[in-house]
């Protein structure tokens, strides 16, 4: 009788949390559809259109250094470039041919999206990594913008953004967060920075390595990346510290154009596709700049 007793309990207690966890799971659901529902305002200045020489020069650079072809592909027909366990994650088709997004966009639009990561709309990006582009000079993004507005139109598809029930659970909870949630929308453009092999360049070109490093660039688990990536490496000379392998400027470029680290092993996650498209003179500014980084503990 008492070993009954004892069964009871024990799969009512089983019960019990199968249904608190199933409980947990719907909360998660409801607070990140209302969390990718939600209205994002912030304060936005376009930035003029341009389609000068120079603009779409420097553009292309940056759209094929900054990050852009990996998400949209060398024509920004878009790209599935997260195909994991469920997981599935697609940049949008960004030129004006069949399945683009950007045919209606205006000056202020283009402006919130890589800005802000906040589409025309007012609703959240969900993967658009703008912290990255957040800090971007006025010039800069409207180059960018001039040279995605030149692009041949393609056929493509719009943003593609399966993510399993956990990971929506979690993101409804905060765990995980959009670029909207991380970026502070109040910060004025940054101003220009001269180009060249200094500390100041240097900390401008490293905005691109926010997303994965973080504010500090101490790095650790990669925003909403799947499960088995890396955590992103600590850049400072803290604690885990990958600085050290890197005994000067050469080795890092080295690292950025063949995506191996001076051993030999290959460094996962870090999008060499648009890396190794990098100026030396990026470069080198970016290796001057994380050398002199304050120390801090890995993540």
């Amino acid at each position: 009788m008492a070993t009954r007793t004892w069964v009871r309990v024990v799969l009512g207690g089983v019960v019990g949390l199968v249904v608190m966890a199933a409980l947990l799971v719907g909360a998660g659901l409801f607070l990140a559809e209302r969390k990718m529902q939600r209205r994002v305002e912030v304060p936005v200045q376009p930035v003029a259109l341009r389609n000068d020489a120079a603009s779409l020069e420097r553009g292309k650079y940056l759209f094929s250094s900054r990050g852009c072809v990996d998400c949209h592909g060398s024509g920004g027909t878009g790209k599935t470039f997260v195909d994991d366990g469920g997981l599935v994650i697609a940049g949008p088709n960004i030129t004006t041919g069949p399945g683009g997004v950007v045919a209606a966009y205006q000056p202020v639009d283009w402006v919130r999206s890589i800005r802000h990561g906040v589409n025309p709309k007012g609703r959240p990006l969900m993967i658009m990594p703008s912290e990255d582009y957040n800090r971007f000079t006025d010039d800069d993004l409207a180059s960018l913008v001039a040279y995605v507005r030149s692009l041949p139109p393609g056929s493509g598809q719009g943003a593609v953004v399966k993510l399993p029930v956990p990971v929506r659970a979690l993101y409804g909870f905060g765990a995980i967060q959009d670029a909207a949630a991380r970026i502070d929308h109040t910060l004025p453009p940054q101003q220009p920075v001269p180009e060249g092999v200094t500390v100041k360049h240097g900390e401008y070109v490293a905005n691109m390595c926010l997303g994965c490093h973080g504010v500090g660039f101490a790095g650790g688990k990669v925003p909403g990346g799947p499960p088995d990536w890396p955590p992103a490496a600590n850049l400072t000379p803290g604690e885990g510290s990958v600085m050290p392998r890197y005994a000067d400027a050469d080795t890092l470029i080295a690292m950025f154009r063949s995506g191996k680290r001076p051993d030999g092993s290959e460094v996962k996650v870090m999008p060499f596709g648009s890396l190794g498209a990098m100026s030396e003179t990026d470069l080198r500014a970016l290796y001057l700049y994380l050398k002199g980084l304050p120390a801090k503990p890995h993540g």
